[in-house]
C-alpha cells in the first residue's frame, strides 16, 4: 500500500525542503516540484500555489534570491532560485530544530532517540 503525505504535515516544512533542494544547486520551480515528488516516490506532491507562497516568503526574508536562465534551448525563459548565505544559515538551523522534534516525537512514541537528541 502506497503511503500519500498529508498537505498538512509537511506545511510547516516546506521551507526547509525548498532550502534544502537549493543548497545542492540552483533550480526552477517545476524543477522542485519534480525532485519532490520523485525524491519522495510520489508521496508528497508539491503544489505550485504551495511553491509560490514560499518563494515569496523566502525572497521577502532575502533567504533565496532569483535570476532569469540563459538557456532558451530547453523552450521557455526560466526563474532560477539561489541559496543566500542568510538561507543557508536558516536552512541550518531549522535542520536542527527538525531534529529535535523528531527525536522527541520518536520519545514520546517509543522509539529510540538519536544519539544527538538533548
Amino acid at each position: 500500500m502506497k503511503i500519500i503525505i498529508g498537505r498538512d504535515i509537511i506545511r510547516n516544512h516546506i521551507d526547509t525542503i525548498i532550502l534544502h533542494l537549493l543548497t545542492e544547486q540552483d533550480r526552477y520551480e517545476y524543477e522542485i516540484c519534480t525532485t519532490v515528488s520523485v525524491r519522495s516516490d510520489g508521496a508528497y506532491v508539491l503544489k505550485a500555489p504551495s511553491l509560490y507562497s514560499a518563494f515569496r516568503r523566502l525572497e521577502s526574508a532575502q533567504l533565496v534570491d532569483s535570476y532569469w536562465g540563459n538557456d532558451r534551448s530547453k523552450g521557455a525563459r526560466r526563474k532560477y532560485y539561489r541559496i543566500t548565505q542568510a538561507g543557508i544559515e536558516y536552512y541550518r538551523h531549522t535542520v536542527e530544530e527538525w531534529r529535535k522534534v523528531k527525536g522527541f516525537m520518536d520519545t514520546l512514541l517509543g522509539e529510540e532517540p538519536p544519539a544527538h537528541y538533548d
